[in-house]
């Protein structure tokens, strides 16, 4: 692929971003949502469903040949294109709707042959944007990122979202020890814990048992760009399992051995 293709679908994956900020954040600011449920009993907004037809209406419109698959709505467009958008519309809507602002727009790009190629996070209520377009760097408000240098788990910085997939898989004691083996553990949780590393604050990120493709393509790329690694928990490079580590890629294979089994 070259720099001028990837440049151009990275620039319409930021007005995305902008449409979908210009939907999202005023609803939040306002309370200005209905709650529902899912049947796997997670949260759900006519922001969540608005946002999404809102971006792929756009997409089809200035992108007809091109798919579109979203968390709430599925796949729209071309289902036969190699090229697909992969959107959730707000990354944490448990938070969202509790006016907690760590919540974001998750947008991605990607191609049958070449993955994940431009990548957009972002997250109005802190003010906060991340992008990623393949070979091209990762950037936090413009400022190119890097991750952290951190080689030993004592040193380490590392965020861990427990759930029930885990205690399901028998690992929640093992992720209990890294914490435990770590200099500080936090749980910052969906999008944000991925920028952090991707940002070097950050040195590693443990995900959810049940992540989806909208949930973490997005993010995988943002971590690569910057330098880091991001794989399912038996360590391959992929945004379509249900589990996902990232990291600054010295931390990597050690986490893997304690929950690849």
């Amino acid at each position: 692929m070259d720099r001028d293709t990837t440049s151009g679908d990275l620039r319409f994956a930021l007005d995305l971003a902008d449409l979908a900020d210009a939907f999202t954040l005023p609803r939040f600011e306002q309370a200005d949502f209905t709650l529902g449920w899912k049947d796997n009993r997670t949260e759900v907004t006519q922001a969540d469903r608005g946002a999404e037809q809102l971006l792929a209406d756009h997409v089809l419109a200035n992108r007809p040949g091109q798919g579109f698959f979203g968390e709430e709505h599925g796949l729209q467009g071309n289902p036969d294109s190699p090229w697909r958008w992969i959107v959730d519309p707000i990354d944490g809507t448990s938070g969202f709707v509790r006016g907690i602002p760590v919540w974001a727009t998750l947008i991605a790009l990607t191609h049958a042959e070449h993955e994940v190629t431009v990548a957009v996070v972002s997250a109005p209520a802190m003010k906060r944007r991340w992008w990623a377009s393949r070979g091209h760097g990762a950037f936090a408000d413009g400022k190119r990122c890097h991750v952290s240098d951190v080689s030993k788990m004592a040193a380490a910085q590392v965020s861990i979202t427990f759930n029930h997939g885990w205690d399901q898989l028998g690992l929640t004691g093992e992720l209990v020890t890294i914490q435990q083996q770590a200099h500080r553990a936090r749980g910052f949780g969906d999008f944000w814990q991925h920028c952090l590393v991707a940002e070097g604050a950050l040195d590693l990120a443990v995900d959810a048992v049940g992540v989806a493709p909208y949930d973490i393509a997005s993010v995988r790329l943002i971590v690569e760009e910057a330098g880091g690694k991001f794989t399912d928990r038996h360590g391959n490079e992929t945004h379509d399992h249900s589990t996902a580590i990232s990291s600054n890629g010295l931390l990597h294979d050690q986490v893997i051995r304690r929950l690849g089994v």
